[in-house]
């Protein structure tokens, strides 16, 4: 986390960024990735939720939108994993409507091989991991699990 954190202070020197991550998940990562950057930072949150359907293209609603406005600040958008990259695209292409002046993402976890969308702001990863199932450090399953202080394989889940 102390490698990332000083990157993204290296990289946002002398401007304030604005620290934009999505509900439930990514707030384990939120909380550790602030606490490494040593720069002047803000932070706010997102919620997003799938439409129902059968295909990971069915859709992305905004349950809860930004309490701060980003129009000519710096925002890196902190998500949990990153697949297919729909999901951030989303996020993407909506925040991108409200005149950041820049608009970039890391990730705590990324599988680039998953990728469906092409072209995605990802500066910043963590671990690139194999697809695999993951419980802890925020992850879930069916809501259990989220507690657990570092990540584990889910046996049987995925």
């Amino acid at each position: 986390m102390a490698e990332l954190g000083a990157e993204i202070a290296r990289d946002y020197e002398g401007r304030e960024p604005v620290l934009v991550a999505s509900l439930k998940t990514s707030v384990f990562f939120l909380a550790d990735l602030s606490r490494a950057i040593p720069i002047p930072h803000a932070i706010d949150f997102i919620a997003l939720a799938g439409y129902a359907g059968r295909t990971p293209r069915s859709g992305v609603r905004l349950l809860k939108d930004l309490d701060v406005t980003i129009e000519g600040r710096d925002v890196l958008l902190v998500e949990d994993v990153v697949d297919t990259g729909l999901t951030l695209n989303y996020v993407c292409r909506t925040l991108a409507l409200r005149n950041p002046a820049s608009l970039a993402a890391v990730t705590f976890l990324d599988r680039p091989y998953r990728r469906l969308v092409d072209d995605l702001p990802v500066r910043y990863v963590g671990f690139t991991v194999p697809d695999e199932f993951f419980v802890g450090y925020g992850f879930d399953l069916e809501e259990r699990y989220r507690y657990l202080p570092d990540l584990h394989l889910a046996e049987g889940a995925g």
